[in-house]
């Protein structure tokens, strides 16, 4: 059981896929912190978790739905569910136009689990994003 998201953007752990996420923030300058006993038992938050302004995101966010985009495109990957909602075209594009900028930051080596290596899984999603836009559609995580 893990991610698969349509486009073939990501298929894997969802462990993965926020060791992904979270060194994809890191390398952006978001620092990460690390659950306090209350995020763990109300929010089952387990692992680190990226500083953005969370008190800004609502709901809707969590599954893709932004009434504007954010200032940093990467914020809809930051604020996303892992597990369930969308990416649409129009935010799409400009996360990735962001992780692209974000490619030459990444290691070059491999990562360890099964991310494999960190550019390629990053142009993966890259290359996803961009063919769901070009066909008007969202990328859809299940």
């Amino acid at each position: 059981m893990g991610l698969d998201t349509s486009h073939d953007c990501w298929h894997g752990s969802y462990s993965a896929f926020t060791r992904w996420r979270n060194t994809i923030a890191e390398v952006a300058g978001y620092s990460l912190m690390e659950p306090t006993p209350e995020e763990r038992e109300k929010y089952f938050v387990v692992s680190k978790y990226p500083m953005i302004e969370w008190d800004g995101i609502e709901e809707k966010n969590y599954g893709g739905d932004w009434s504007q985009m954010p200032g940093d495109p990467l914020i809809v990957l930051i604020a996303h569910s892992d597990c369930d909602g969308v990416i649409h075209p129009e935010h799409g594009r400009p996360l990735a136009d962001r992780l692209e900028q974000l490619l030459p930051l990444l290691p070059e080596e491999d990562a360890p689990g099964h991310i494999g290596n960190w550019r390629d899984k990053t142009q993966r999603f890259i290359d996803g994003l961009r063919q769901a836009a070009r066909l008007g559609e969202d990328v859809e995580f299940g």
